[in-house]
């Protein structure tokens, strides 16, 4: 399939989506919609696994006298966040078939959504594309925007307009850096192209070009400092979109800073040691916040901060190791980086689901409400489970597999004759195991609080959940989790030729070579560990089968008549933690002391939250400072025609002096 037709189709399926969707009757709306997904993803799906077996597709046209000749190129890079971002938005969109039932008297609204959920998922293939300054950034603009729709559908709420305003602002200020940054290299090169842009890099003040694109894209990735749109964005969308944000949005700024590392030639060791210092705070900032928070979702948001850490970490060593000649290392740092694109996209997608399932029988997020929901639906809570045993880095899932690789890669610059990678190599080592064990934690909390003892507050009587076709997206991503635990060995090839697009002189045979037996192996033992497990289970199921099963109470430390209340809460599981790091994830409590004097005290109500450490401390003030320097210039709007009049004649005549003295 050429990108000429590529691009033509996906046209056409957005142009239908437009002139279909908002005339067809509310119950199809959502199935029409993921068609045109399915669709889309299908005909942009040819292309890119062709360049990942080994073919080229480039194509280029004429853009007019703003644009000349754009560019769209697919090599192996583009072709596998291409594959991610088609694979997350079709199950997104079969999972938001069900989700959306529920709203389908908004005629309007799910119109909106479903043309904005096509677009969406278009632009996020031609940012994947397009190499074009200009025509990238228009792409990266309907993304953005496209976006903010489907996290505002419930706008009425004054919590989600707020998050969609500050996710609006914060991207912005994302393109505001990538605008300047592609204007400084046309300024330079005297084209927007990117085939200008490696050259661009060869330059002394290419470092600070560098660093645009990195806050650029970081703050779309969601690294810290730059990551507080995101605890807001995801809680506030629809279940099925903060699935799709969690596996793809945030991975369109991973994407477009391995885009740039392809470019780079010098400082690559400068570099790849901020990357992976960032990125190693960035995975302990997000899963300790993810351990203390009890609104699920916004757990979830935090652990997506948490994993694309983990990513740039992997892409911090790779760099390192590209810098210093070590391909061992470099292989391995990219694989990991690369993989966990792929396994966080899946098994994020997964728990947003299965959150949304909780979300629609509970109509809560506090999971201090909830409790026993594994017997309503328990085709949830194990799915639930499976993305918490993957996101845990644990077998035989697809997340102990790239987490093993960027464990060996630190492994591998720990044996490198340099003093100064060795130390912060093993410092990203321990950051790496601590990460990896909170992250345990929190989704022992998670599932325990949710799924696990009795109902915390009195529900609604429903029917037990069974299978039905609402969770062939769940199915579909438990598979894939699966095939990549137990096979991980068929995904190293196309990986293989990632990395040689980003260093196409190292000769990569020797590396894969000796990582593919590493990698096979692992798989053979998450294979033999799913056979024991399936071996027991079914011989615990044999002997048992026939005993009548015995219910009493357990003892229940000398209470003679427990309650529900006496069950752990989410917070009492991590309260030890949060004390431990309070400067960090400070508790604001809402609570009256009772005081020396009060023999009857009456009673009391608690609350308690934790406060965001960046939006509290810095944009927080920062704003306001802004906000109180802005007050002084409110004498301008007066509401006077006459004075608007006066401030655009005023306007005019400076710029009529500066084209006198030739200024402009």
């Amino acid at each position: 399939m050429t990108l000429q037709y590529m691009v033509l189709s996906s046209a056409s399926v957005v142009f239908l989506a437009c002139l279909v969707l908002p005339f067809l009757p509310n119950h199809k709306k959502s199935i029409v919609g993921c068609l045109l997904v399915l669709a889309n993803a299908t005909i942009t799906s040819v292309p890119a696994w062709q360049v990942l077996m080994g073919q080229s597709a480039e194509f280029t046209f004429y853009g007019g006298m703003i644009f000349g000749d754009i560019t769209m190129r697919i090599d192996p890079l583009s072709a596998w966040f291409m594959l991610i971002v088609n694979l997350t938005c079709v199950n997104g969109s079969l999972y938001g078939i069900n989700y959306m039932k529920p709203y389908e008297e908004q005629r309007a609204n799910l119109s909106l959504h479903w043309i904005a959920f096509v677009a969406f998922h278009t632009s996020m293939l031609g940012v994947c594309s397009f190499q074009h300054g200009l025509v990238f950034l228009v792409a990266w603009e309907i993304m953005t925007v496209s976006s903010l729709i489907l996290v505002m559908f419930d706008h009425s709420r004054i919590k989600v307009l707020r998050a969609g305003i500050n996710y609006l602002v914060q991207m912005h200020i994302g393109v505001a850096c990538l605008t300047i940054a592609f204007i400084w290299i046309s300024t330079a090169q005297g084209s927007y192209d990117f085939s200008v842009i490696p050259s661009f890099f060869s330059k002394p003040d290419a470092l600070w070009v560098y660093l645009l694109f990195f806050i650029g894209f970081g703050i779309k990735a969601g690294f810290i400092p730059l990551h507080s749109w995101l605890p807001h964005a995801h809680p506030a969308a629809p279940s099925h979109i903060s699935g799709v944000m969690s596996g793809v949005i945030v991975k369109m700024g991973i994407y477009g800073i391995i885009r740039m590392i392809v470019y780079l030639d010098t400082g690559l060791v400068i570099i790849g040691e901020m990357i992976l210092i960032i990125s190693v705070g960035t995975a302990f900032y997000g899963i300790l916040n993810a351990a203390v928070h009890r609104d699920y979702k916004r757990m979830l948001a935090f652990c997506t901060i948490e994993n694309i850490g983990i990513i740039g970490m992997g892409l911090g060593i790779g760099l390192i190791g590209k810098g210093i000649g070590e391909h061992q290392v470099m292989f391995l740092g990219f694989s990991a980086a690369l993989l966990h694109t792929l396994n966080h996209s899946l098994y994020k997608s997964l728990l947003f689901f299965a959150a949304g399932n909780v979300y629609q029988l509970s109509h809560t997020r506090n999971m201090e409400l909830l409790g026993g929901l594994i017997k309503l639906i328990p085709w949830t809570a194990f799915s639930f489970l499976c993305g918490s045993l993957a996101i845990s880095g644990l077998p035989p899932f697809n997340g102990f597999v790239s987490k093993f690789l960027l464990f060996s890669s630190l492994v591998e610059g720990i044996k490198v004759e340099s003093f100064q990678l060795n130390v912060v190599t093993i410092v990203c080592m321990a950051g790496l195991a601590i990460v990896g064990g909170m992250s345990i934690l929190t989704f022992t909390k998670s599932f325990g609080v949710i799924f696990l003892g009795s109902p915390r507050i009195k529900q609604k009587r429903h029917e037990k959940e069974a299978i039905s076709p609402a969770h062939l997206p769940f199915f579909i991503i438990l598979l894939l989790m699966l095939l990549i635990g137990i096979s991980p060995s068929t995904i190293m090839l196309p990986i293989q030729r990632i990395i040689q697009v980003l260093d196409p002189t190292s000769p990569l045979s020797a590396p894969f070579a000796a990582i593919h037996p590493l990698v096979s192996s692992i798989g053979i033992a998450c294979l033999l560990l799913m056979l024991l497990t399936g071996a027991v289970y079914m011989l615990r199921s044999k002997i048992t089968g026939k005993v009548v099963a015995r219910y009493s109470s357990t003892w229940n430390c000398g209470y003679t008549a427990p309650n529900i209340r006496m069950q752990y809460t989410g917070k009492s599981f991590t309260r030890t933690l949060a004390k431990l790091f309070g400067t960090i994830v400070g508790e604001q409590k809402d609570y009256s002391e009772i005081g020396k004097h009060d023999v009857f005290p009456v009673g009391r109500s608690y609350h308690s939250n934790y406060a965001e450490f960046f939006e509290k401390n810095i944009i927080s003030k920062l704003s306001n400072q802004i906000l109180h320097f802005m007050n002084h210039f409110t004498f301008i709007h007066n509401g006077q025609v006459q004075m608007y009049v006066l401030y655009g004649f005023i306007f005019v005549m400076i710029l009529i002096m500066a084209t006198i003295f030739n200024i402009l």
